[in-house]
């Protein structure tokens, strides 16, 4: 593994605290996220063990930041 995706990994102690942050800004109870073993970069966010979207780690001029991404289906507006 290089020093950059050393770097870009999101551990397990990052993944708790985007959780807990999560949950408390969305008030989504059920809401975890689930390490992706392929990408060490991102998470899986789940709702109730429905997949939602992800988060990936981010590092721009020396901050880190953590990019959420969720995809909305079209038939998921008609329920």
């Amino acid at each position: 593994m290089s020093q950059a995706q050393a770097k870009l990994k999101l551990t397990g102690e990052e993944s708790s605290k985007i959780q807990k942050f999560m949950e408390k800004t969305l008030k989504t109870p059920g809401l975890t996220l689930r390490a992706r073993p392929q990408a060490a970069d991102s998470v899986e966010v789940l709702v109730d063990g429905e997949y939602i979207g992800l988060i990936h780690k981010d590092l721009d001029e020396g901050e880190t930041s953590y990019i959420f991404t969720m995809t909305i289906l079209d038939i998921d507006l008609e329920e």
